[in-house]
């Protein structure tokens, strides 16, 4: 109502995905100011941007089922890699070196990449129906060391160590997108690509807390005996949130590594599950705009990372030394987490809540 914007006077008012005037006019600027950057940045900085999108959707995954279901989990790179090999051999050529078929359309591997992942995620949830807290951690964060090990060794999928293979190829109805064209150079066309990808799979899991299924899966971080006693079938709904979170991080590794062209088996080691992991804390837990803020904030703080060994002589960039980039930057992480823990649980999402209440609220601040 004018003058009373958060007076609701139905339940449908109150569930809206946007439900004042403002959010909505304010998220429509953002989205067309983030379009519009596609013409006015250069090329490696929408590379950069291109990749905090995808990470962006990987973390939103890892928030359903640890912030908005409360369950931890430590292998999310895991699920992310089972996406990018599986995308990479669909699209891949089918007399190439390593194993491909040929289906470059992103409309078909690109599903194909997350609903595998989540085949994977939906066969690990039983564990997480038995064990919780800690115990949890220990076994999904096995699952990392589990996969290192498969993809060194399965060459005829990845490639091998220090060898690799080719991504996904990113064709839309016979149109590749990783090559320059009509509609601009390569990192535009990627870079709207990622960002439209980001706002589907934004919106759907912001109605996805929404829904009845995000109600339970709160029910459940919060108390999961609880939540049995009111009836809600505590072993589906954990399945679900595993299962949907894979998706999502299979759907990210199977565009993660579109902008490189060159997918790796070293790549999806502990580190990408820290990296997640402080996406989450930083930006903020069981909030889907605090995971885009924190792979924001992760992957824009790396080229400040990445250029310590100009500024720092004893910081190598050479990752057979000691200091090096790579290392500062798994410290810089834990840290990071561990301040935002300590001073601010809520992340960047909570300073925001804080700097709009202050404002709402001025003069009158106290």
């Amino acid at each position: 109502m004018r003058g009373r914007p958060l007076l609701y006077t139905s339940y449908g008012q109150d569930m809206a995905l946007l439900d004042t005037t403002a959010k909505r006019i304010w998220t429509l600027v953002l989205v067309l100011a983030a379009f519009l950057l596609s013409g006015m940045l250069a090329d490696r900085s929408l590379e950069v941007l291109a990749g905090a999108f995808v990470l962006a959707i990987g973390a939103i995954g890892l928030n359903i089922v640890s912030g908005y279901a409360g369950q931890i989990s430590l292998g999310h790179a895991f699920f992310v890699a089972i996406g990018a090999y599986t995308a990479a051999a669909l699209s891949g050529p089918v007399d190439g070196r390593n194993l491909g078929f040929g289906l470059t359309e992103i409309w078909i591997w690109l599903p194909a990449a997350g609903l595998l992942a989540a085949l994977a995620g939906v066969l690990v949830a039983p564990l997480a129906v038995r064990l919780r807290g800690l115990y949890l951690a220990v076994v999904t964060l096995g699952l990392v060391f589990l996969g290192e090990h498969i993809f060194k060794e399965w060459d005829h999928l990845t490639g091998g160590p220090g060898v690799g293979r080719q991504s996904a190829v990113p064709t839309l109805f016979g149109a590749r997108l990783d090559v320059d064209g009509p509609l601009g150079t390569r990192e535009q066309s990627l870079y709207t690509l990622m960002l439209i990808m980001l706002i589907i799979f934004a919106v759907a899991a912001r109605n996805l807390a929404r829904s009845r299924i995000g109600r339970a899966f709160s029910a459940i971080r919060d108390r999961d005996i609880a939540a049995e006693v009111i009836g809600v079938p505590i072993t589906r709904y954990k399945v679900l949130a595993f299962g949907i979170s894979s998706f999502y991080a299979g759907c990210a590794g199977g565009l993660l590594y579109v902008m490189t062209g060159f997918v790796e088996p070293g790549s999806f080691s502990l580190l990408l599950s820290v990296q997640f992991i402080a996406m989450v804390l930083i930006g903020g837990v069981a909030t889907v705009s605090g995971s885009i803020m924190g792979a924001l904030f992760i992957v824009l703080i790396q080229p400040l990372t990445r250029a310590l060994p100009g500024f720092v002589p004893f910081i190598s960039g050479d990752t057979t030394v000691t200091p090096n980039v790579f290392q500062v930057e798994t410290v810089l992480y834990g840290l990071l987490i561990v301040l935002f823990l300590v001073f601010e649980p809520r992340g960047l999402f909570g300073i925001w809540i804080r700097v709009r209440n202050y404002w709402k609220s001025w003069p009158f601040s106290y």
